[in-house]
C-alpha cells in the first residue's frame, strides 16, 4: 500500500465528533485533493499537500511540548512533510514528532487522527493539509532541540492559548477529550 492509499483510508475512516466545526468539510476536501492529485502527499504538489503532525503530551498528561518554529516563529506542535520512507500517516507523524522533539519512545494516542487543519504557507508549498495526531511521551523523556526549532518548551494546558495560535488550541482541546 502506498502512503497516498494509506492517507485516503485514514481520512475515509476519520469520523469527527459532533460539533467539531469544519472537520467533516475538511475531511472531504482532503479526500478530493488526494483523488485529484497523485502527488498530493508531496511537497512538490503546487496545489498543496498532506502533512502529518503530533501534539506531544507529558506522561502525567498535564503539559504539552511545543516548538518555536524557526521559519514561522510561532509556537506549534511537532510536524511537517511526509517523506518517501513513511509507510503510513501515523509513521510520518511519529517520525516528525520524534525528530523535532528529540524524544524517543513516543506513542500515538489510539483512535487515529485527532483533528485536521488546513492552513496557507509560503510558496512554493502554498497549502498544508495537516493530519494531526497526539503522542504521549514516555516517563523520563528528555527533549532535544532540532535544526527546525528555535526553542522547545513544555506548557501547561492553560498556558497554551497565551502563546500559540487558535489551531494549536483547537488541537489541544480535541486531544484532551481523548485523554
Amino acid at each position: 500500500m502506498t502512503l497516498h492509499e494509506d492517507a485516503t483510508l485514514v481520512l475515509k475512516g476519520y469520523a469527527p465528533e459532533q460539533g467539531a466545526g469544519d472537520q467533516a468539510e475538511l475531511r472531504q476536501a482532503y479526500l478530493d485533493h488526494l483523488a485529484q492529485h497523485d502527488d498530493g502527499m508531496w511537497k512538490a504538489c503546487g496545489a498543496g499537500h498532506v502533512t502529518a503532525s503530533a501534539l506531544v503530551i507529558d506522561p502525567e498528561r498535564e503539559k504539552v511540548l511545543l516548538t518555536l518554529h524557526r521559519k514561522l516563529r510561532m509556537w506549534l506542535q511537532m510536524g511537517g512533510h511526509c517523506e518517501p520512507q513513511d509507510a503510513t500517516l501515523e509513521v510520518a507523524a511519529l517520525r516528525e514528532a520524534t525528530e523535532e522533539s528529540g524524544i524517543t519512545g513516543l506513542t500515538l494516542l489510539p483512535g487515529g487522527p485527532v483533528r485536521l487543519d488546513r492552513h496557507p504557507i509560503p510558496s512554493p508549498c502554498n497549502w498544508h493539509l495537516d493530519v494531526q495526531y497526539a503522542a504521549l511521551a514516555p516517563a523520563g523523556a528528555a527533549e532535544r532541540i532540532s535544526d527546525e526549532s528555535l526553542e522547545l518548551r513544555w506548557f501547561g494546558y492553560g498556558d497554551v492559548p497565551e502563546v500559540a495560535d487558535a489551531s494549536v488550541v483547537r488541537l489541544l482541546e480535541a486531544t484532551r477529550s481523548r485523554l
